[in-house]
This record gives C-alpha cells, structure tokens and sequence, in this order.
C-alpha cells in the first residue's frame, strides 16, 4: 500500500488572509488539485492540517476515489517538520509521498518514480541544481521519518532536512528529475499572481 501526505496547515502570509490549500484554481480547489495528480499512484489521502481547516478541507476532498483521513496539528504553526510527523502516522502504508498543498502540477509519474527510488531505504529526496532538497516532495518510509521529525523537534531543531540526516536516504539528483520529472512539479503557488498566472495554464 502507497500512501499520500499532503500538508495543508501552514499559515499562508504571502497568499493574504485566505485559506491557500481551497483556493480556486480554474474552478477546482487547490488542494483537490494535488490529491487528482496523486490518485494515479495512492492508495489513500492523509491530510495536515490545523482544526479549524478540517471542514473546508473535507469539502475539497469530496468524492475522492480513494479513503482521506486527517492528521490535525495538535499544536498550530509549528512548521512542516511537525506536519510531516503528524500526517505519516497517520498513513498506513510503509511508505508515503509527502506533498505540499501548493504544489499543484505534481507530477504523477516522478512521485512513482520517487517510491521506487525509495524502496529498501528510509526515503528517496529530490535534490535540484542549486543543491535545495525539495522535502515537501519526496517519499519517505513512514514509521523511521515520523520517529526522525520528533527526535529532531525534541532537540529544538526547525529545518526540514534535520531528521534526513539520521536516516539512510537516497538522493534523486538533477539529472534524474530532468529524466523523469515535468518540468513544472516543484513550481508551487506562494501569492495571488502566481495563482492567477497558474490558473491560465489549466
């Protein structure tokens, strides 16, 4: 079984006082536009979010071909690292590709090609030109990543790549995405003109 995480419960500052992960996008929430690219690989949905988000989100997620659960933060704002924990134990496969909720051109195809890459390890991460480790689109073996996130929020330890370095990770390098990824997966929607520059693609 292949799981799905997509964090949705981040404070959106740029995008304005709106909530970014149901905001419209060509007609569709964009959160829904994240879990229709995951359907082809997944077999369920574990939504991030805070409390207060759950309603809109369920209505977002509305007839989904595939189980969605949700994984509330059970102490807002804390940063993506808490939100990956707590969205992978709530995931029931072994392993669970982790998505941003802004990320609405996910490619289906590279998130296969990220659980392949991640058999038999603790995670498959994209590494792109200028060296950033894309976190919130990777695949991680669920129960070692969720352990990882809390030892390192334990220590007081905030960036994202931390609990990667307790674990045996494989990088998925510039090459291999230009190979096997569209260009357009990591782009994500940070303001009200990028949504409406995206908007004009779909």
């Amino acid at each position: 079984m292949r799981s799905g995480v997509i964090l949705a419960g981040g404070y959106s500052t740029r995008f304005g006082s709106a909530d970014k992960a149901v905001a419209d996008l060509a007609g569709t929430p964009m959160i829904r536009r994240v879990a229709d690219r995951l359907e082809a690989v997944v077999d369920e949905v574990v939504v991030n979010c805070r409390p207060d988000q759950r309603e809109r989100l369920a209505a977002a997620l509305a007839d989904l071909d595939f189980p969605v659960t949700f994984a509330e933060d059970p102490e807002p704002d804390r940063g993506p690292m808490a939100g990956i924990e707590t969205g992978l134990r709530e995931a029931s496969g072994e392993y669970a590709a982790v998505v941003a909720c802004d990320m609405p051109f996910v490619d289906a195809e590279f998130v296969a090609y990220l659980f392949e890459r991640a058999r038999g390890h603790d995670a498959a991460v994209p590494q792109v030109e200028d060296e950033w480790f894309q976190t919130t689109q990777a695949v991680y073996r669920t129960e070692s990543m969720a352990a990882a996130c809390a030892e390192a929020l334990a220590d007081g330890e905030h960036r994202i790549v931390e609990p990667l370095f307790t674990l045996e990770y494989v990088v998925v390098d510039a090459e291999e995405i230009r190979t096997h990824a569209d260009d357009d997966t990591f782009r994500n929607i940070n303001t009200r003109e990028e949504l409406q520059a995206a908007t004009e693609e779909f």
